[in-house]
């Protein structure tokens, strides 16, 4: 829903996985063989896959101070399992977390997570707080107060209901 620039580094691997699910529609593209594609997914992989965007969406609520839209495996449990290793450049020596192996979802989503936590990025990944949407965005505002994946629609909505209750 959201006409924001995707979010920085690894997070959009996140991004994209947390907004597969349209809650106003209930349209689902992990549904759909390109919508797995996308993601390095096979049917398989659909229920886990799941498990963890729900928990992702808890966790950016949780960024931008909401509590989460219903209950799910915390996403530290989620992501203990995730096999990572340490890599190091052989050409300036730095160093990064990466999927060990072939990288399953959730251990390239840890590793994306590991990124931003050094990048300083985490915190200012969230989820909208408008309940039929929970889209996932980075937030660029300059003071980190972002609301909503979408000034024009859900940030819209929500100041229209504001103002009729209201008047009302």
């Amino acid at each position: 829903m959201s006409e924001r620039s995707p979010a920085p580094g690894g997070l959009e691997l996140v991004e994209a996985l947390v907004n597969t699910l349209d809650l106003e529609t209930g349209a689902d593209s992990l549904d759909t063989e390109e919508g797995r594609a996308r993601l390095g997914l096979v049917e398989e992989d659909v229920p886990a896959a799941r498990e963890l965007r729900e928990s992702l969406r808890a966790t950016l609520l949780a960024h931008a101070g909401h509590p989460p839209h219903r209950p799910v495996t915390p996403l530290g449990e989620l992501l203990a399992a995730a096999p990572l290793v340490v890599t190091v450049d052989p050409a300036d020596g730095s160093a990064a977390l990466a999927p060990a192996g072939e990288g399953s979802l959730a251990a390239r989503v840890a590793a994306a997570v590991a990124q931003a936590l050094v990048a300083g990025t985490w915190s200012r990944f969230k989820a909208c707080q408008a309940a039929d949407c929970h889209w996932a965005y980075y937030d660029r505002s300059p003071a980190g107060r972002g609301r909503w994946c979408s000034m024009q629609v859900c940030g819209a909505r929500a100041k229209m209901r504001r103002y009729r209750a209201k008047e009302s």
